[in-house]
Formats: structure tokens, C-alpha cells, sequence
């Protein structure tokens, strides 16, 4: 099997791995184990932040702010192995500190290299309620 076929195949088993991760609440854990040294995530519109370190910093800013983790459910995964994509829809729901309880929504699309993802982007509703 060429190295390209064993990277297309192994996508839906990292997806589903990544999903466990992100579940049982380690997701810097994560970002070491699922993200490549170069990859790109933006959220909506706003333009990607570059680089793993500077991913992980922007994930250490939001997980600042949640005191507790309540759960993270994956409600529809997608993947085109041939093409390297995958899409999770999912609900996130933790206690911020300011004590609110937070339900989020929301769809990420990632490309993957090598078992890694290098480019991830999250869509979500933003406008308050």
C-alpha cells in the first residue's frame, strides 16, 4: 500500500480518535497528537491563525476561560478519505467562568497530511441570543 493510500485510509480512524480526545475534555492533548508544526485554523470569516504554537496559545485563551467541562458530541461526521477532508458537526457545552452555562454548535472542516491536519476551519452562528 503506497503512503499516500495508507493517509487517505487512516482519516476516519483519526477522526474518530480526535472526537474521543476532545470528549474526555484533552484537547491540548489534542493539538500535539492530531495537528501538524504548520497547520492554519480560522474560525468563520476571520482570517487562520498560523502555526501549532500559536493554535495551542489560542486554545490555552479559551480553555481559560471554562471552569468546567461539561461534554463535546459529535452529531454527524463526513469524511472524503480520497481527498484528505473531514467535517464534524458538534455540540459543545462547558460552565464558563463567569459561572454562565454554555451550549455551542458548530461544524469544522479539516484537511489532513500524513495523519495530521493542516488546515482546520469552524463555522458557527456567532450572533447572540
Amino acid at each position: 500500500m503506497s503512503q499516500q493510500t495508507a493517509t487517505r485510509t487512516n482519516v476516519r480512524a483519526r477522526v474518530d480518535e480526535l472526537v474521543r480526545f476532545v470528549q474526555q475534555g484533552r484537547i491540548l492533548e489534542a493539538m500535539d497528537e492530531f495537528y501538524a508544526p504548520d497547520v492554519k485554523m480560522s474560525e468563520n470569516a476571520n482570517p487562520p491563525t498560523v502555526g501549532l504554537a500559536a493554535n495551542v496559545e489560542r486554545e490555552k485563551q479559551f480553555l481559560s476561560q471554562v471552569k468546567q467541562w461539561k461534554g463535546f458530541t459529535a452529531t454527524a461526521v463526513g469524511v472524503d478519505e480520497q481527498r484528505g477532508v473531514s467535517f464534524v458537526e458538534n455540540v459543545i457545552e462547558f460552565t464558563h467562568t463567569s459561572g454562565a452555562d454554555v451550549r455551542m454548535e458548530q461544524v469544522s472542516v479539516a484537511r489532513w497530511r500524513d495523519g495530521k491536519i493542516v488546515e482546520e476551519r469552524f463555522y458557527y452562528d456567532s450572533a447572540k441570543k
